[in-house]
């Protein structure tokens, strides 16, 4: 007999503003435990130096995490010049310098070979698998491998800072799997000085915003208590890029069933992508067809 998993059924997002140092598996945790849930988990990974909006989404929001995945984020992040490290950011062993130190013109004309659907190879150190083993679990090993480049669509990358002649800071708007330490990485090498992130913060994700999201010490203070319930956002909130649709009475209970509702839609096309409501709450993601919803998720609340 499988295990009771214990704690609530509560449903919603937590948006954490992540501090260097913990994973986001251990922010995840933390979070959990402060409310007490059975389920809980997040929308697109950050590194442990990494700061910014972690997106945790507890119960029936985490059958929203891809939609926040897929949706546009910006990061901002200050890359150092004049150095390769082999694990792309300030943590690893530094691999090949240079006195090449270029202008902002050039820094600004180089950005432009980014921006738009690009590929990128991933760093060694990072969570891609080989062979069903994760790149930087072999990296650690010493072995070297030879990383297949990805598809990366970059909306924007703009230079907003110079503090001095060793560094730049960036910000960039992009697509889902997207390394920002390859960023780093690749501008370094287009510079013809090499280049690696020094620090990295993911300004908002989707509709969350690190400016708007808690600390790990406000969790922390309110864990456990009806104050910290308050800071949830509902689970609709993760569908904000797909089209809305209203189910009748009749037609979210079929829904709820898992068979196809009658919806009334605006401005949605046949096959579209769209979530179904109900007295304001979400009952259903799936494909608009003649008049119904045919749902591919469904939600429990």
């Amino acid at each position: 007999m499988a295990r009771k998993r214990k704690g609530r059924d509560i449903s919603g997002w937590l948006v954490v503003d992540k501090p260097a140092g913990p994973t986001s598996t251990a922010v995840v945790n933390k979070v959990r435990w402060a409310l007490d849930a059975k389920k809980a988990g997040h929308a697109g990974t950050l590194d442990p130096d990494a700061t910014g909006v972690l997106a945790v989404a507890l119960g029936e929001a985490t059958k929203t995490v891809p939609y926040i995945t897929d949706a546009l984020k910006a990061y901002e992040f200050t890359v150092t010049l004049g150095a390769a490290t082999n694990t792309d950011d300030a943590e690893g062993e530094v691999l090949k310098t240079s006195d090449i130190r270029p202008d902002d013109a050039a820094i600004k004309e180089a950005l432009g070979r980014f921006i738009g659907d690009i590929e990128q190879v991933p760093p060694q150190f990072s969570a891609v698998k080989i062979d069903g083993e994760r790149a930087y679990k072999r990296a650690r090993d010493g072995e070297e491998m030879d990383l297949a480049a990805r598809p990366l669509f970059v909306e924007s990358l703009l230079l907003i800072d110079r503090p001095d002649p060793d560094h730049v800071t960036l910000e960039m708007v992009c697509g889902k799997g997207g390394y920002v330490r390859s960023i780093a990485r690749d501008l370094g090498e287009a510079l013809g000085c090499y280049g690696h992130v020094r620090e990295l913060r993911r300004i908002w994700s989707g509709p969350f915003e690190a400016a708007k999201g808690m600390t790990i010490e406000q969790i922390e203070e309110m864990a456990r208590t009806p104050e910290l319930d308050d800071h949830l956002l509902p689970l609709e909130e993760g569908l904000c890029d797909l089209p809305e649709v209203k189910a009748s009475a009749e037609g979210a209970t079929r829904l709820r069933n898992g068979n196809p509702g009658m919806v009334i839609a605006h401005d949605v096309e046949y096959g579209d992508e769209c979530w179904a409501s109900y007295e304001g709450k979400a009952v259903a993601v799936g494909r608009f067809k003649s008049g119904e919803l045919h749902p591919s998720r469904v939600f429990n609340t």
